[in-house]
């Protein structure tokens, strides 16, 4: 079987294509699942599209992003503890899918991204 030929990052679509990859996986994964599905309780119709926003301001500054992801992830906190090895774990599945799909420069950005804003929320909502 031929190997699909992996392309950069390069607009919204491929956002799309990254952010449901990422949260199919993050849905069932043992270590992480349980704060999407049964703490936060997900409404992924309404998630997925701020993150397409979120990641979209992010990589190509598009500007379309309102939100507080560190009062969603104090108030997530609160609910039930945070560790760093979620965040750690977190990382290692975003690094994982966006390998999976994507190389290039704006892959690459977008792993050192998140590795930059995980490593922040830590800081400040891990006690």
């Amino acid at each position: 079987m031929k190997e699909k030929i992996k392309t950069d990052i390069k607009n919204r679509q491929d956002i799309k294509i990254l952010v449901d990859a990422f949260y199919g996986k993050v849905q069932t994964d043992a270590t992480i699942g349980y704060l999407f599905t049964k703490v936060a309780n997900v409404n992924w119709e309404k998630h997925l599209p701020i993150m397409y926003d979120f990641w979209d301001n992010i990589l190509f500054h598009s500007g379309n992003f309102e939100g507080n992801p560190m009062m969603k992830h104090w108030i997530l906190n609160q609910k039930s503890p945070l560790t760093e090895t979620h965040f750690k774990h977190w990382n290692k599945l975003w690094k994982k899918t966006v390998d999976d799909l994507f190389e290039g420069p704006k892959a690459s950005e977008v792993k050192i991204r998140a590795q930059s804003i995980s490593k922040m929320m830590m800081n400040k909502v891990v006690k």
